[in-house]
């Protein structure tokens, strides 16, 4: 019941099961794996596809012989398992040259080497099937706001889309773009913080039809914010282009865990709301192992990534179909044919008319609401016991 299938649209990055173990305070625990070997390891697991960075697959220094023997060995290994690559990125955070952001450098040659840099990259991606390319600004920011003006920083960041959709345009490519926010790290301040704030961004692009949102579960949970909220905002405002899977606690570095292994009722609702409206885009697990794992850690930890999601995908199929969980949720939409005639569409006569009412401000003060009830049978349901 719980092995993937490539319906459920699984994806890694190959920066997620290829990582090293290396952070601030300790050098790499594992032994680096080469992209082919990474493919033939998310096919041995049950996954979907695979993502990249441009110099996850091409280093940065590669010549063009390198890299064509690369992406020739690269390809053979998706033709080989049958993974596909749906969505692809460019790094623009690692290298030196970015240490003051890329699009929001103040250095105006920094700026034109992003944008050779992401072009470049959107003709790989492009190559190997990519259909979405996202954008996630790690660098975009500041640790002091002597440095950059904001207001300039929104326009260069701006310039900088519009001239890469009308590449992406010119060209030919069926591609859209995915803007990731992220509030810190590794900047003090990362600018478009939040999913809110990439969304009223999109709207003053050039083209915002083929911009939306790749939110990351982490990244929001960094800030305290409810994950479930930002999807939901994004997926009715038509732009959930991409998501990021993955788990985080509260007020902690962006630790990437393994979803759900922490934050349970939330990742649950997260997967009931995917499945529910009928989201069909990739399932993209931008997590990794715990330090402590060895190579067969990192397939666990793979495994569990994708296990998780689909035990709380059959847990809100039960949700749906409980049947005191639905009653409940039938007595909360209390429907009066009284107050009809007052609720929809704005008409004069509407509001004249709802100006006139009368209503029992005590009596609607009085009702129970059995919130408390309807959690507690989700908790049930989560630990296996109802």
């Amino acid at each position: 019941m719980y092995e993937p299938s490539p319906a459920n649209k699984f994806t890694f990055g190959l920066w997620t099961v290829g990582n090293i173990g290396r952070d601030p305070f300790g050098e790499p625990v594992r032994s680096a794996l080469s992209p082919v070997e990474i493919v033939h390891l998310l096919a041995e697991v049950g996954a979907w596809g695979v993502n990249f960075h441009d110099n996850d697959l091409v280093p940065i220094d590669a010549t063009p012989a390198e890299r064509e023997r690369i992406v020739r060995d690269f390809r053979a290994a998706l033709d080989a398992t049958g993974l596909v690559v749906p969505m692809a990125t460019t790094n623009l955070f690692t290298d030196p040259a970015f240490k003051d952001g890329a699009f929001t450098s103040n250095d105006a040659r920094v700026r034109a080497y992003a944008l050779q840099k992401t072009m470049r990259a959107i003709d790989l991606g492009v190559e190997l099937g990519a259909q979405t390319y996202v954008f996630w600004g790690g660098r975009e920011g500041v640790e002091t706001d002597a440095a950059k003006s904001p207001s300039d920083s929104i326009k260069r960041f701006r310039d900088a889309l519009n001239f890469l959709a009308d590449y992406v345009r010119a060209q030919g490519y069926a591609l859209r773009f995915a803007l990731e926010p992220k509030p810190n790290e590794p900047r003090g301040d990362l600018y478009f913080a939040t999913v809110g704030a990439m969304l009223g961004f999109i709207e003053t692009l050039a083209y915002p039809e083929m911009v939306g949102v790749n939110p990351e579960m982490a990244h929001e949970q960094m800030a305290g914010l409810n994950f479930l909220h930002a999807v939901a905002q994004a997926w009715e405002a038509g732009k959930l282009f991409h998501i990021d899977l993955n788990d985080q606690v509260i007020g902690r570095f962006d630790q990437d865990l393994r979803f759900g292994s922490h934050n349970i009722k939330s990742a649950f609702f997260l997967v009931k709301y995917l499945e529910d409206v009928g989201y069909d885009g990739s399932r993209h697990f931008d997590a990794h192992a715990y330090r402590t794992e060895d190579a067969e850690g990192v397939k666990d930890f793979a495994r569990g990534c994708m296990r998780n999601y689909l035990i709380l995908k059959e847990k809100a199929a039960r949700f749906n179909a409980d049947a005191e969980i639905q009653a409940l949720l039938a007595d909360l939409n209390l429907t009066d044919s009284s107050v009809a005639a007052y609720l929809g569409p704005y008409t004069a006569e509407r509001a004249a008319a709802l100006q006139a009412a009368t209503f029992d401000r005590k009596a609607l003060g009085a009702r129970g609401y059995g919130y408390e009830r309807l959690d507690q049978l989700t908790i049930e349901l989560l630990l296996g016991v109802r």
